[in-house]
């Protein structure tokens, strides 16, 4: 296998972190083989790097390590699917609620800004950019909430989620509609209505789900994963 030069944004990193971005950016796909040896020449680390990565990504459910036969990208089923994304909504509700008394104006600013790139992506018709845009929208009120642990535990999953993408992109209208909830959890943080912030969190995160359900039962998965 040729080995392809490492990047800027590669370079620096070490092998957990450079093996994870794989994983969640879907260079890797769900159940196949992750080879020390060919992991380590793909990175340019080290085979003992590698193994420890590879361990600790098995630790946060991204890596299955099977005794005498190595490590896979770990599958996830529909059912745990769906289970991450009820969490996940719990999770991100609780962050907007806190978040909407203690989100700075500059954050504000770069929520509107964002708003207006995603109704751009929206507009173009480029779900990949639209999704960028929104895990930053995300993200912002993550961090504005000021909760390590829950924000630790949400981004884990949002990790997993970013693997079992079921084309839900692809759902007539969506983007638009999810365009209209993140206006609707913006307008909340502004106004600092933390009960307006936690609900507008979870009508989105409800639909969000309710893609997913679509997306299991009527659209069979691809090799194409889309990030969330």
């Amino acid at each position: 296998m040729k080995v392809q030069p490492r990047s800027r944004r590669t370079a620096g990193k070490d092998a957990y972190h450079q093996l994870r971005e794989a994983i969640v950016g879907g260079q890797f796909h769900p159940n196949e083989r992750l080879v020390e040896a060919s992991v380590a020449e793909r990175i340019r680390a080290g085979r003992t790097a590698v193994r420890a990565a590879l361990v600790r990504l098995d630790q946060e459910g991204l890596v299955t390590l099977e005794k005498n036969r190595g490590a896979r990208v770990r599958h996830v089923s529909d059912r745990e699917a769906l289970e991450i994304e009820e969490v996940r909504a719990a999770l991100e509700g609780l962050l907007a609620r806190r978040a909407s008394t203690r989100i700075r104006p500059e954050d504000l600013r770069e929520l509107r800004q964002l708003i207006t790139e995603m109704r751009e992506r929206v507009e173009s018709d480029d779900a990949l950019g639209y999704s960028e845009l929104n895990a930053r929208f995300h993200q912002i009120v993550w961090a504005a909430a000021d909760h390590p642990t829950a924000t630790r535990l949400v981004g884990s999953l949002k990790s997993q989620a970013i693997r079992f993408q079921y084309q839900t992109a692809l759902r007539p209208g969506r983007a638009a509609r999810s365009l209209r909830e993140h206006e609707a959890i913006f307008d909340a943080l502004k106004a600092r209505d933390e009960d307006g912030a936690e609900a507008a969190m979870r009508d989105h995160l409800a639909e969000v789900l309710d893609t997913l359900r679509w997306a299991i039962d009527g659209n069979p998965r691809t090799s194409r994963w889309m990030p969330g």
